[in-house]
């Protein structure tokens, strides 16, 4: 009797789990269009207008000391055909993501005498590499935190039942998205930690956004005004349609991501017109804030459906993003910052900018060369053939210098040589089963390159 009321109780959840999931399409409908309200100065504030950070240096010192910095650890380099955590690409001169923000923090700790830690937050999938890999950080003047976001397991999409019952290893599981930042930073202690500490903010960046640094300014100005949370938004440009946008919402600010907008408004929310922002993800949040919802269990963000397929088998991950948290916080704002701290580094594509003239490294700081006198990066399509890293390093002898370019499109088998230059609008497309060698030395300004002749 007892196993087939087991039985039973386990039917019954798989059906309301069915009968929850199939409901999750309603978070496209959840935002009634007409409702929605661009966002005031007030509520998205322009940075421009924020007061200067105290000259003090001693003042200065008292704010960063409540500051606290996470990055989001738990990505693969799997889509730029790496092994381990995307935090140890290599982004320029042999330093890695992780080298990046360590220097960046170590400068800031010695330049005011503050003690700034760094937080990771892994998945299981970067957990074990990334134990590793802090030991080398061994001697720095910082204090790193690591801990583990969530586990999930994947759902079978035919039955709904749990993907580990039937497979096992690492596949059967996923890490939620983001979101899960704020209450698995308050199960692994660590939240607790930071609060005796004396700790009051956390600036949240994903690892891989180069422009993703500490902001005295911004910081000043949460602190001062006593905001529980700052989403860090910049103009769109027509890169970044899909971004999630800032909009007020029945008297709150709230996150529209693409997926809750209705079909007959996908392209309006597209425009650059009405939405002008987009959310970079970086995020700056009260630990009081932060213990106090986790605790009362308020956080209750949109759920987002992530189909996917792992050995045939179609699967499906439930996740959140730590940006839909603003609407549950008090005195939430966004910041409309420069273009400048939104760098992030997603395919080969963008690492050709960080590693070429258009940009300079300095005490961890990836600069903007003031030479480039278009305010927007050139827009850079690379073929396959360049989408692994390694395959990237080997067909460039050296980085080009790219500070006058608009465009490049490159398709097939393109080789180049050392010394180049590239300005105005440039398209290199080899034939089909021919190698094209840009020689050392050429200078292509707009120009269409299908061969040898071209050149």
């Amino acid at each position: 009797m007892a196993a087939s009321a087991t039985l039973v109780s386990v039917d019954e959840k798989i059906e309301k789990l069915r009968t929850e999931v199939a409901k999750l399409d309603q978070i496209r409908s959840q935002i009634e269009w007409s409702k929605i309200q661009t966002p005031t100065d007030e509520v998205v504030v322009p940075y421009d207008t924020l007061a200067s950070p105290p000259e003090d240096l001693e003042e200065t010192k008292k704010l960063l000391d409540k500051l606290v910095v996470l990055k989001l650890n738990g990505g693969l380099g799997t889509t730029m055909g790496c092994t381990g955590p995307k935090s140890v690409i290599e982004v320029r001169n042999g330093f890695t993501f992780l080298d990046l923000i360590v220097i960046q923090i170590e400068s800031l700790n010695k330049k005011y005498g503050c003690s700034v830690p760094l937080l990771l937050m892994n998945s299981f999938n970067t957990h074990d590499d990334t134990q590793k890999i802090v030991e080398k950080y061994a001697n720095s003047n910082i204090e790193i935190h690591t801990f583990n976001q969530s586990q999930y397991p994947r759902i079978v999409t035919e039955d709904f039942s749990p993907l580990p019952s039937k497979k096992s290893g690492k596949d059967g599981w996923y890490p939620p998205g983001h979101g899960d930042v704020f209450p698995s930073l308050n199960n692994s202690g660590k939240l607790d930690l930071l609060l005796s500490q004396g700790k009051e903010y956390v600036f949240v960046a994903n690892s891989d956004n180069l422009g993703a640094i500490v902001d005295i300014k911004i910081l000043n100005h949460l602190i001062s005004n006593q905001n529980e949370y700052c989403m860090e938004v910049t103009p769109k440009t027509l890169a970044d349609v899909k971004g999630g946008t800032l909009i007020s919402y029945e008297g709150r600010v709230q996150l529209l991501e693409i997926a809750q907008v209705p079909d007959e408004h996908v392209n309006e929310f597209k425009s650059i017109e009405k939405f002008k922002i987009f959310n970079t993800n970086n995020l700056w949040v009260n630990l009081k804030a932060i213990k106090r919802l986790v605790e009362a269990d308020a956080l209750k963000m949109e759920i987002i459906p992530n189909p996917k397929e792992v050995d045939g088998v179609k699967v499906l991950q439930l996740e959140t993003a730590a940006g839909a948290a603003i609407r549950f916080f008090d005195k939430a704002i966004g910041i409309n910052v420069p273009r400048s701290r939104f760098l992030p580094v997603k395919a080969t594509s963008d690492l050709l900018l960080v590693q070429s003239d258009l940009y300079t490294l300095v005490d961890g700081f990836v600069t903007r060369n003031p030479a480039r006198a278009n305010p927007a990066n050139p827009s850079i399509e690379l073929g396959p053939e360049f989408k692994k890293v390694a395959n990237f390093l080997a067909r460039f002898k050296s980085i080009p210098s790219i500070v006058e370019l608009d465009s490049l499109k490159v398709s097939g088998d393109v080789w180049f040589g050392s010394g180049i230059t590239l300005k105005g609008k440039v398209t290199i497309t080899a034939k089909p089963g021919v190698k094209l060698e840009i020689p050392d030395g050429a200078v292509l300004e707009n120009k269409d390159v299908n061969g040898p002749q071209d050149l």
